[in-house]
């Protein structure tokens, strides 16, 4: 076995040529006829036990030539990528200069490869600092929040409808004096404020009363679904049956014991500040990330190749797939509901695109000017996480060899990142 890797005059290129053992294509042969000898039905034999030479007499020599080369080439193929740690992107250019019982198996595979990078740039980069402090309207907002998840719902008898009131109505819309199809409805909820109906229907519904009637009259928006009633007036007969009102709780020590694990309002305001300081340094520790990758990666210019770009398009696209899946709904259904061709949705991920690629390839980069590797502890914690996440066996994740090489990676990948922050100057 012999092969030759030799680049082309095409940028990230490379040929790679094999000559393959006479005796070994022979022995792939035999694996195929073995493998396939049932199909055969050959008059004088019973189906499937005609002998090779016959099998090859009566269908051609080469009746067994495409399985084997496809065996072969696959597998010397891999071998060269993995043993000369060569980086394929797109699809292989296969060509067969010699096939034949007896002699030598000669093919060519012409590949694109990953472009190589070299980032000169990636220590001292300077960037300002990203911090984020808790302020106490950020408190009172948490405990705003906690007060409308603990509200009650009053019913209004007295007195007309309020903002973020809750008014169950009957309404029934008129254009022209005439009732139009959509137009009707019976004890309906609407939030006075939620924006859910015509613009000015809702602020119109304020100060009514209990079974209160009133003409509320609206202009329909000119980009409203219907062309029927987009831009017109409309005239509404609406009726109040009911008011509803959240009734909020009083914020203090009783409000900690019901709705927390606290005694006082204190104690509660101060666990509330530690979780949202903890989320901000979170937040300022991913945005400094983000930062200074992007620094490092404006001083690199790489020529992407466009197999990589649309390799990422498509793993953006099996992303939205698998969430649409959830929903119950179908990839060309949802470019209908947007209104977009699949051109017109991977062009306008194409930039998005392009920079993952560039990150992940000015990455890599950094990783192996850096001889950064994934340390058995490391690997073990994260093995750990993910069969927590999963429901998976870590013996199970350490056993799928990809699996495997893809933690390496991602480990790689993180600690290059905190590589090149611990090395940026923060101002």
């Amino acid at each position: 076995m012999g092969i030759k890797i030799e680049k082309t005059d095409k940028k990230n290129e490379l040929k790679l040529e094999f000559n393959v053992e006479a005796e070994k294509f022979e022995e792939a042969i035999k694996k195929v006829y073995a493998r396939n000898s049932k199909y055969f039905n050959i008059p004088g034999f019973r189906k499937g036990k005609a002998p090779m030479n016959i099998v090859e007499k009566y269908y051609g020599a080469q009746v067994f030539y495409e399985d084997a080369f496809n065996e072969l080439a696959e597998e010397e193929f891999g071998k060269a990528l993995q043993e000369n740690e060569i980086s394929m992107i797109g699809k292989p250019n296969v060509d067969i200069s010699q096939i034949e019982k007896g002699k030598e198996l000669i093919f060519t595979i012409t590949i694109e490869t990953k472009p190589e990078v070299e980032v000169k740039n990636y220590k001292g980069i300077e960037i300002k600092k990203i911090e984020y402090n808790v302020e106490e309207k950020d408190i009172e907002h948490e405990l705003g929040h906690m007060a409308e998840k603990n509200s009650k719902e009053i019913t209004i008898e007295e007195g007309g409808v309020e903002k973020n009131d809750i008014a169950t109505i009957d309404f029934e819309g008129f254009l022209n004096g005439e009732a139009f199809d959509g137009g009707k409805g019976e004890n309906y909820d609407l939030t006075i404020g939620s924006n859910t109906f015509i613009p000015g229907f809702e602020d119109q519904i304020i100060g009514m009363k209990n079974n209160e009637e009133k003409d509320v009259i609206v202009t329909f928006p000119e980009e409203y679904a219907s062309k029927d009633l987009a831009g017109k007036e409309a005239t509404f007969k609406v009726k109040v049956n009911s008011i509803r009102r959240k009734e909020l709780p009083v914020i203090d020590d009783e409000f900690a014991k019901d709705t927390s694990e606290f005694d006082t309002l204190k104690e509660l305001k101060d666990s509330i500040k530690e979780k949202l300081q903890e989320e901000n340094e979170h937040k300022a520790k991913h945005e400094t990330e983000e930062a200074v990758i992007k620094a490092i990666k404006d001083s690199v210019t790489i020529d992407i190749p466009k197999a990589m770009i649309e390799t990422e398009i498509d793993n953006i696209k099996r992303d939205i797939e698998t969430r649409l899946s959830y929903q119950g709904l179908k990839f060309e259904q949802y470019l209908k509901m947007i209104n977009k061709t699949e051109e017109e949705f991977r062009a306008e991920y194409q930039g998005q695109a392009e920079d993952a690629v560039k990150t992940r390839l000015v990455m890599e980069a950094i990783v192996r000017q850096e001889k950064i590797e994934a340390d058995d502890e490391s690997l073990k914690e994260k093995v750990k996480e993910l069969a927590a996440i999963y429901g998976k066996d870590e013996e199970e994740i350490m056993n799928n060899e990809e699996f495997k090489k893809y933690i390496k990676n991602s480990i790689k990948f993180e600690k290059a990142i905190d590589f090149v922050v611990e090395n940026a100057k923060i101002k």
